[in-house]
């Protein structure tokens, strides 16, 4: 519907052009947006207020000039008026708000799709956990959230491709390696030590059993200088348990992705030094000792001359080092070398779903991104926060498996996928999410993923009232009259439909999935009131048919919500 009044404002500011009251070609973007309080009509534009200056009037004055141009003609919109300094309201007829009926359910799970993204390819990385243990609730947010804004996008005209970076190169992979390597020779009873920054938990010594059952004592002789590189074959076989076992908790989740991007391939291709040079063509790479940072010191500053980036002249605070003491990459070399090579692949967008604890590290990555392609605005982070785990307001303990975190797995295992994914959205990224396990798993109103299944659920059920009283289920096809329809519940349920693609696109363009449940629970309560108010399978049978029209289409988009969530959408709970 909003397309209605953005063509009819697009036509008055034509006509108004024509006349000469406004000038000729180009002019600056006006919005037309629904208004907060549903008494100031349904459509609202501040085309006045933006194009007054062209004008050369009062804002109400061209507001009231541009309703003078309306066509005479109106089929569509009801009443307008102008309000405030300049805003113009539209009201849509109640006959076009009913025409929304039939639109959504021929558009069936086509509903809400549109051409915004033009085919805009996006890369959205996600999840990326370092291949060093199992997949914690932190990564599982992250891991929804990076899938929802790939699935919004999708549905609204962008070419998506979802990846997962695997980190098995690097310090903490060694570190695996040797924590592997010394509970493997604790199982054969010799006396080990596990140093500070090791990994000590169950999964460790779980990896270590299957090492000895795979090659008994074949790695006994291998000497635990922990200042050596553990051997690779112990190394490679620890990362794929691990990335088995996040392969599975994804799986669980219904997430999948289209590429799986080894760090190594970086480095094995020379690819870090490629853009290093890259970098140094372009006279951004020199030699210098950085200051000692504020606060916390950071992993990769040294007190030493080093290879450095010329990050502040991309709107970094400092400049950043490239190179460690032994030569080797820092994990910023590695970064920019991915993103780079994810540039090169000619996405039109890279989009990165990251925890919060790495939000220092945006604008170094940008910067970067930016130097290398000279496009500003390439690389989008959005930032996940932590998840907090209660239990009958208790934080929940730390699993004993894992010993300093509760794994996605324990959490699904528990309250199942669609608690888990719809739950994870019902903030935005940027704060934090108290998740309550008893909540999530409990039949009542209180439970958001619960209220809104069952209003599709509730829907189901009405059909199968009406199967038993021998009545066809074609009667809510939406073809028949619907002029009966004429309560302010269900005029508003239909407006609330009709909003759905435009809160679907505000949720692309801005990167707020969050908007889906959001819309969702709003689309539910309306219906539960509605439902609880109306008598649907009425004696007047035209009635009866357009009330049954109305709630298949709401059916129809709360199913197509859910979808998108990839949460299910149950006949019967």
């Amino acid at each position: 519907m909003r397309r209605i009044i953005e063509n009819l404002v697009a036509g008055i500011i034509e006509k108004l052009q024509s006349d000469a009251l406004l000038p000729a070609g180009e002019l600056p973007e006006y919005k037309v947006e629904r208004p907060r309080d549903e008494s100031h009509g349904d459509f609202s534009t501040n085309a006045a207020l933006v194009l007054s200056r062209f004008a050369k009037m009062k804002p109400r004055d061209l507001a009231e000039k541009m309703l003078a141009a309306l066509p005479s003609e109106q089929k569509e919109v009801d009443s307008w008026e102008v309000a405030g300094p300049g805003f113009i309201n539209f009201r849509i007829t109640p006959q076009r708000i009913r025409q929304l009926i039939p639109d959504i359910l021929e558009a069936n799970s086509d509903y809400g799709r549109s051409t915004i993204g033009n085919g805009q390819r996006i890369l959205v990385e996600f999840v990326s956990a370092n291949p060093t243990g199992p997949m914690h609730v932190g990564h599982g947010r992250g891991a929804v959230m990076g899938d929802a804004i790939a699935t919004i996008l999708q549905v609204t005209g962008h070419a998506v491709e979802r990846e997962y970076y695997i980190n098995d190169a690097g310090t903490q992979i060694g570190v695996l390696g040797w924590s592997v390597m010394l509970r493997y020779r604790e199982l054969f009873g010799y006396e080990i030590s596990m140093p500070d920054g090791s990994y000590p938990a169950q999964y460790v010594i779980d990896i270590a059993q299957s090492l000895k059952d795979k090659d008994g004592e074949r790695w006994l002789e291998i000497t635990t200088d922990l200042s050596a590189a553990p051997p690779l074959e112990v190394v490679n076989f620890a990362m794929e348990r691990i990335m088995g076992w996040i392969r599975h908790d994804l799986e669980k989740i219904n997430i999948h992705f289209d590429n799986w991007f080894s760090e190594r391939t970086l480095h094995a291709k020379g690819k870090i030094d490629e853009t290093i040079e890259q970098l140094t063509k372009k006279d951004l790479i020199y030699e210098g000792v950085l200051e000692p940072p504020k606060g916390k010191l950071l992993d990769d500053w040294e007190a030493r001359p080093q290879l450095l980036f010329k990050a502040t002249q991309f709107g970094d605070s400092v400049d950043r080092a490239l190179k460690k003491s032994d030569n080797s990459a820092t994990y910023f070399a590695a970064d920019i070398a991915y993103h780079f090579d994810k540039a090169e692949r000619g996405f039109d967008l890279l989009i990165d779903v990251w925890g919060a604890d790495h939000g220092g590290y945006v604008k170094r990555v940008q910067a970067a991104l930016t130097a290398l392609t000279g496009k500003k605005k390439l690389l989008d982070v959005e930032l996940v926060q932590m998840v907090n785990l209660v239990r009958g307001g208790e934080p929940v303990k730390m699993s004993k498996r894992d010993g300093t975190f509760v794994t996605l797995a324990e959490v699904v295992d528990e309250v199942g996928s669609d608690a888990v994914r719809f739950l994870f959205l019902t903030r935005s990224g940027g704060a934090a999410l108290d998740f309550d396990l008893e909540l999530a798993v409990s039949k009542s109103n209180d439970n958001p993923v619960f209220y809104v299944q069952y209003a599709h659920a509730r829907i189901n059920a009405v059909y199968r009232q009406l199967a038993e009283k021998g009545l066809e289920a074609g009667l809510g096809d939406g073809s028949g009259d619907l002029s009966g329809l004429t309560q302010d519940s269900e005029l508003s349920l239909i407006r609330l439909l009709g909003a759905y693609p435009e809160m679907l696109e505000g949720a692309a363009l801005n990167r707020e999935p969050h908007r889906v449940p959001y819309y969702l629970i709003d689309l539910a309560s309306a219906f539960h009131t509605y439902y609880n108010s109306t008598r649907i399978l009425d004696d007047d049978v035209v009635l009866m048919a357009a009330r049954l029209s109305l709630i298949s289409a709401v059916r129809q988009v709360l199913a197509n919500g859910l979808g998108l969530l990839g949460v299910s959408a149950p006949e019967k709970m």
